[in-house]
C-alpha cells in the first residue's frame, strides 16, 4: 500500500482529510506518526503558495509524497479577509479558535447583513521529484453574529453554508465531509490519487 504524509499537525484538518480519503487504497501518514514536529512560516501571497511551502517542507523532511493544503475565510464586506491570513486575523498572542471569531464578527459589526463569506481550500500533492499538482474548492454563506455549534475548528461555528440553516459546527461529520471546502478540494484530487495508488 502506497503511503502519504499530510502535511498539517492540525488535528482538525487531519480529521477531515482522512475522513474525505478513507475509500483509497491508501497509508496516510500524520507527521506525529514519524515524529515530525515542523513548522512552517506561511510566508506565501497565495493559498497555493502557503500550501506549496508546507508540502516542499514536510516532503524534504521524510522522503515520501505530500498531501498539503491551505485554507481561510473570505468575507464580502472585509474585501476578501481574512484570506489567507485567518489564522493570524485576530492580533492577540496565542488567540483561541473562539478569539478569532469573537474578532471577526466584531469587526463586521459596523457593516449591514447578510455578511457574505466563502471558505477557501488550495491542496497540492507533491510528489519528490515530481511537479506539484493543485486542487481547489470553495464553500460560500454568511457569518452569523453568534456561534453555533461545536462540531468542527476555526471558523465553523460562525459560518453558515449556503443553502442550509446551519454553521458548518452544526454539521455532522458526513455531512460535512462532503460539501466542504475541504472536500471539494480533496474529492477533486481523488482521481490522481487513485491512479498513484495503482
Amino acid at each position: 500500500m502506497k503511503r502519504i504524509l499530510l502535511a498539517t499537525i492540525n488535528p482538525g484538518k487531519l480529521r477531515e482529510i482522512s475522513a474525505i480519503l478513507q475509500g483509497l487504497q491508501l497509508e496516510l501518514l500524520r507527521p506525529a506518526d514519524l515524529g515530525l514536529s515542523l513548522e512552517v512560516e506561511e510566508n506565501g501571497t497565495s493559498y497555493s503558495q502557503n500550501a506549496l511551502l508546507k508540502a516542499l517542507a514536510f516532503a524534504a523532511a521524510s522522503g515520501l509524497p505530500v498531501l498539503a493544503d491551505d485554507s481561510g475565510l473570505e468575507v464580502e464586506a472585509l474585501g476578501g479577509q481574512p484570506g489567507i491570513h485567518s489564522h493570524r486575523f485576530n492580533p492577540k498572542p496565542g488567540a483561541s479558535d473562539a478569539d478569532r471569531c469573537d474578532y471577526l464578527v466584531e469587526k463586521l459589526m459596523s457593516h449591514p447583513q447578510p455578511w457574505k463569506a466563502r471558505f477557501v481550500c488550495h491542496a497540492v500533492f507533491l510528489v519528490p521529484g515530481e511537479e506539484p499538482v493543485f486542487f481547489e474548492g470553495f464553500c460560500p454563506g454568511q457569518i452569523v453574529p453568534l456561534p453555533r455549534g461545536n462540531n468542527g475548528f476555526g471558523y465553523d461555528p460562525i459560518m453558515q453554508i449556503e443553502g442550509l440553516e446551519e454553521t458548518m459546527a452544526q454539521l455532522p461529520d458526513w455531512v460535512k465531509n462532503r460539501i466542504s471546502h475541504r472536500a471539494q478540494a480533496f474529492n477533486t484530487a481523488v482521481p490522481l490519487l487513485a491512479e498513484f495508488c495503482l
